[in-house]
């Protein structure tokens, strides 16, 4: 593990420019466009096999992740679709994919740096296990950090190791095999770079590495400029290895005059890579799962947390009451629950957390639930409350239901953290007084819930129990899809105050809600109409009154525009505005980091006081961000009289804003933001709900690895003041109880780190994939200033199988299907398969990935699974998936089509629209350009997949399985050239290129000839049989489009050359002296011929007489003994 201070001073230490393959921002290829391109073309490619599988047609209206979401939950479900948990997926696994570069810089075994192969491997498997582990056990965002951390690593390899250069084209793929070795590895004495001086040589790996097919990677050096002789370095201002003999490096990272075809290679593989891997994971997860685990879910999520003492009778009715409502009301549309989750708490006992996905389970659960126990009045209420900040989804609503105080009250710290952290909702419905005699400062009241409600900005509901049945709509109001809030406000103690807010087009379902004593309102719309709270039902909604709560829905005939309410009271209250959109925003605040690759870190904890605080903000509107015009970004206080800070704004591209506000508020403060919605050109408010504030304390720790069962973890963290200094106190609990060991202070000089060890042990019979949220808190001694981190650690036995298990096809009969498909309708096939697991952990599941048809089998318990599939012959192809108890995944794939398919698909350009790009290409920035090409396969097998092989832009296409795809290709008129592949399901290759240079590359290829060995040639052409003869030749298309074809013309010998992706290719002749000319033709992609031609024929002229010394030697001794 890193260490946290040496990571600090690496920070410091380190400032170079920003490359292609960072975290955040710089060219066009990034980590995240990478892995982007591979998550998105991922998880479209599942959700179309989910929706074919269904009998749906997947047609997303857009390319945007908003439009995919639409499509992928399904076209039949009714009500709004929100695209912010897809959102929050991909930028978790961002966030952790550019933390690499961040937390383990100098950590060859990260990067691939050094040669570390087997090293970089294993942690590609050690985490590969993990994240198949936490989606057995439901935890999704453990495996979504590891995922991004993962696809770092694997990406890398391909910017930092010669795979591009030794030609090629394919990833390795026993990156993700485990059980196969990695092969042909130089080793540490073997010199594998020439020296380059100028630092920018083209390839400067040795001519005897390419040729033997050595597989290196450049050696990094932050602090020291030490590497074993001869090697390659990785480049770069910030690797001093850079400047020792062989100078120079081999990372692709960024695009560079003299790399761009290696670099461009090394992000076709990257991306490639990353897919096989993800396809990987989909596979052992399943399509179900795997879709979950990107938050392709709809976006509701029930929890309850319910006390279960013995006075709870009633509202455990009422909570039940609910619970069947809610799933009964809600089926089939979108505002259907992806998730039940339900934790009871009692005294001194808590949980279990019970999850499911069915809504009959979750009504079986909460039916069990009895009310008994208790006896004192507080109970571990936010033990409860914690399991449920650690159990359910980031952005979760959950409702409490409880009437006593907490007895755990010093959990509360805790539970505003994971509250900041997991920015979920929590609600209280508090049915006691809360009264109760206080023996300490720190003895609980209902004041805390309140407290906690308002920090994650829900609603601390109090009633009696008669009434609790009257209250619980606002469960109903929240347990929905695509709600937001517009304006959240509280102020204790009250007075007069009038909150404008703005009401857009998109909105539905709009309520206000108002907690609170003695309160008084009047609510006027844009037109100046007006309803106070005395008319129950008004011009403008209908307003109902319930203990301490008032509930406002406004009419559906609403008025866009600002609205205004007035509120007059003295005791302290809350006020709430909600709706339905799908016009929504996610934030993130952030840091940024130095170093070879620099970037931005979301912050674990508070930001730092006294500096510019900053925001990664994400923009969703109804057709994506490109829909949404922003306007300002801020900061505003909630609970006091309000002072919003103004911020500056950076356009990162898809939506993302990097949002800096200097000033930000004292106290408690939300993220407020305005902007125009164009497709109703309407002004849009929205408002986050957890509040944050500044702290002058700072915690790092960095998880590197998993823990293993019975095993102690250590994990060092540091801890950093800009206050004052002195001793502060140190904290940490976890949510499984696991049992942990850390100093209980720490004496901070301000402005430096002090570092400690928290050493935490899971029980030997921990499930494997099982996660722990750890929160670790400093605080100072007056304890006015605080912080904290919190961190998820996953808990994964270690495994030996990686073998994945055997699927083998021993029988097929389909001979009564008939040759003409168009006649297949009354037929049928079979095939028998045998599946097999050796000596591995056994075969789990059994499923197909490709077919209509009935697959059954025998125990999965038995030694050898017997897989019978029986199907229609208009359904020609199927493929087995096997699963093992680990996650390895093994396959068997077959086709009855009877004609054998050696035909590539077809790839037509169809249209292409560029007039609006600018001839000249330095202004091409804002502009953009289409493509559209037409796919088939014939009578083939079909086409399995469409991809890039080259270009920046964005492809979409319909569905493999139609006989005519349509691809759609979309990209900066900065990226100026496409070519698309298609690939059948038999390994044929197709291919179409574009480009829209608009100087036309009229230039052909250049062919020069450098070296002929022709000397055993005999100048008597009789003779010429045993002999033969060899060119060499050099082509090149400079600045082209590149050469596509190299071949004979004329000759009648053997002709071999390098790879047609390298800048310079080397074509290699050989001959039988009796065929003296040859003439090579290479052709670009854009139809430019170039030639070069040679002939060894001999001048003409009367042969001259050849000799052998034996011959030559006898005449010459019979002249002379003839003269004598």
């Amino acid at each position: 593990m890193t260490s946290l201070l040496g990571t600090a001073l690496l920070a410091l230490a380190l400032s170079g420019p920003t490359m292609a393959f960072v975290p955040i921002g710089g060219g066009a290829s990034t980590h995240i466009s990478i892995t982007g391109s591979a998550l998105l073309q991922k998880v479209t490619d599942t959700c179309r096999a989910v929706a074919e599988a269904s009998g749906h047609e997947f047609k997303p209206t857009g390319s945007s992740p908003e439009e995919l979401v639409q499509a992928c939950l399904g076209p039949t479900a009714t009500g709004e679709v929100s695209g912010a948990k897809f959102h929050s997926a991909l930028q978790q696994i961002y966030t952790q994919n550019g933390l690499v570069d961040r937390d383990f810089v100098n950590s060859a075994p990260h990067h691939f740096n050094s040669e570390a192969f087997l090293e970089g491997r294993g942690l590609i498997t050690e985490g590969v296990v993990a994240i198949k582990a936490n989606i057995r056990k439901e935890n999704f965002q453990a495996a979504r950090e590891t995922l991004g951390r993962v696809l770092h690593t694997l990406q890398d390899f391909y910017a930092h190791s010669n795979w591009v250069e030794l030609g090629y084209t394919d990833p390795y793929i026993n990156l993700i095999r485990p059980d196969q070795q990695l092969e042909n590895l130089a080793d540490v004495a073997t010199a594998t770079c020439s020296d380059c001086a100028s630092g920018s040589c083209p390839n400067p790996i040795l001519s005897d590495i390419l040729k033997k097919k050595k597989l290196t990677s450049g050696y990094m050096g932050i602090f020291s400029s030490a590497k074993p002789q001869g090697k390659c370095s990785h480049g770069g201002a910030a690797d001093l290895t850079s400047t020792a003999v062989p100078r120079g490096g081999i990372s692709k990272d960024e695009r560079r005059a003299d790399n761009v075809a290696f670099h461009n290679a090394a992000v076709t593989l990257a991306t490639a890579a990353s897919l096989q891997l993800l396809e990987d994971i989909r596979s052992a997860a399943g399509d179900r799962d795997f879709l979950r685990m990107m938050g392709i879910a709809r976006s509701s999520v029930v929890c309850f947390v319910i006390d279960t003492t013995g006075s709870m009778s009633d509202d455990i009715d009422e909570a039940r009451a609910v619970v069947y409502e809610l799933i009964d009301s809600k089926k089939g549309t979108q505002d259907e629950p992806s998730e039940y989750i339900l934790v009871p708490f009692n005294d001194p006992g808590f949980g279990p957390m019970i999850r499911t996905t069915d809504p009959d389970e979750m009504k079986r659960e909460i039916s069990k639930l009895k009310a008994k126990g208790g006896g004192d009045v507080p109970e571990m209420c936010l033990s409860g409350l914690q399991l449920a900040l650690t159990g359910a989804p980031s952005s979760s609503h959950i409702y409490v239901f409880t009437d006593a105080t907490a007895k755990d009250i010093d959990l509360k710290d805790t539970i505003i953290a994971l509250i900041r952290s997991t920015k979920s909702t929590v609600s209280f419905f508090m049915t006691g007084s809360g009264a109760r005699h206080r023996r300490s400062l720190r003895a609980a009241s209902f004041e805390d819930y309140k407290d906690l409600a308002l920090a994650s900005g829900g609603q601390a509901i109090q009633v009696s129990k008669k009434q609790l049945p009257q209250a619980t709509d606002v469960i109903l109001d929240t347990s929905t899809s695509a709600l937001v809030t517009v304006l959240q406000r509280a102020r204790s103690p009250g007075k007069q105050e009038t909150f404008s807010f703005v009401i857009d087009e998109s909105l539905k379902n709009i309520t206000v809600y108002i907690t609170g004593k003695s309160i008084t309102f009047t609510l006027t719309n844009p037109a100046g109409v007006s309803q106070s709270q005395n008319e129950a039902n008004g011009k403008l909604g209908t307003v109902q009154t319930v203990g301490n709560l008032w509930r406002i829905r406004l009419n559906a005939a609403k008025q866009t525009g600002t609205w205004k309410i007035n509120i007059n009271t003295k005791e302290p209250y809350t006020l709430k505005i909600t709706g339905q959109s799908t016009i929504t925003f996610i934030y993130d605040f952030v840091e940024s980091f130095k170093g070879p690759h620099p970037g931005y870190a979301v912050l674990s904890g508070r930001p730092q006081a006294g500096q510019p605080a900053t925001l990664m903000l994400s923009v969703m509107g109804r057709k994506g961000p490109s829909s949404l015009t922003i306007g300002d970004v801020g900061l505003v206080t909630v609970s006091s009289p309000e002072t919003v800070s103004n911020s500056t704004t950076t356009d990162m591209g898809n939506g993302d804003i990097l949002v800096t506000v200097d000033a930000v508020p004292e106290g408690e403060f939300v993220v407020i933001l305005s902007g125009t919605d164009k497709l109703s050109n309407s002004e849009f408010q929205r408002q986050s709900t957890t509040q944050m504030s500044v702290s002058k304390v700072n915690i790092q720790a960095v998880v590197d690895n998993s823990m293993e069962p019975g095993k102690a973890f250590m994990l060092p963290f540091s801890v950093m003041t800009q206050g004052s200094g002195g001793k502060y106190s140190i904290g940490a609990k976890n949510d499984r109880n696991f049992k942990m060991s850390y100093p209980n202070s720490l004496t901070l000089t301000p402005e430096q780190y002090a570092n400690a060890t928290l050493t935490i042990t899971p029980p030997a019979n921990t499930p494997s994939g099982t996660d722990v949220t750890l929160t670790i808190e400093a605080k100072s001694s007056n304890g006015l200033d605080s912080n904290y981190a919190v961190l998820r650690l996953s808990v994964v036995t270690k495994i030996t199988d990686f073998v994945p298990p055997s699927c083998e096809v021993v029988n097929v009969q389909a001979a009564d299907c008939p040759h003409n498909v168009s006649q297949c309708g009354p037929f049928q096939w079979e095939l028998w398969a045998n599946l097999t697991d050796g000596n591995g952990t056994g075969i789990e599941t059994v499923s197909l990935r490709q077919g209509n048809g009935s697959l059954t089998y025998t125990s999965l318990s038995a030694p050898v699974i017997q897989a019978n599939y029986t199907a229609s012959c208009c359904s020609q192809i199927v493929e087995l998936v096997a699963v093992d108890k680990v996650g390895n995944v093994g396959k068997c794939y077959h086709s009855i089509v009877q004609i054998p398919d050696s035909v590539p698909p077809l790839c037509e350009v169809v249209s292409v629209q560029a007039a609006d790009c600018p001839h000249n290409v330095s202004q091409c920035g804002p502009f953009k350009w289409e493509l559209w090409a037409k796919l088939t396969d014939g009578n083939g097998t079909g086409i399995e997949t469409v991809s890039l092989r080259q270009g920046n832009g964005s492809l979409t296409y319909t569905s493999l399985s139609a006989p005519v795809i349509q691809a759609n290709y979309t990209a900066s008129c900065c990226s100026q050239i496409v070519e698309l592949v298609a690939v059948d399901k038999v390994g044929n290759v197709g291919k179409c290129y574009h480009s829209i240079v608009q100087i036309p590359d009229s230039v052909p290829p250049l062919c020069e000839v450098v070296s002929v060995q022709a000397a055993d040639c005999p100048q008597d052409v009789s003779q010429c049989g045993p002999f033969k003869w060899e060119l060499w030749a050099k082509l090149t298309d400079g600045n082209g489009t590149g050469i596509e074809t190299v071949s004979l013309r004329q000759g009648n010998g053997n002709l071999t050359f390098t790879s047609l992706s390298a800048p310079v290719i080397q074509a290699n002749y050989t001959a039988s002296c009796c065929s003296q000319i040859v003439e090579l033709v290479a052709a670009d992609k854009a139809g430019n011929v170039g030639k070069c031609y040679h002939s060894i024929e001999r001048s003409a002229g009367p042969p001259a007489l050849t000799l052998s010394p034996p011959l030559w030697l006898c005449l010459l001794v019979s002249a002379f003994i003839a003269r004598f």
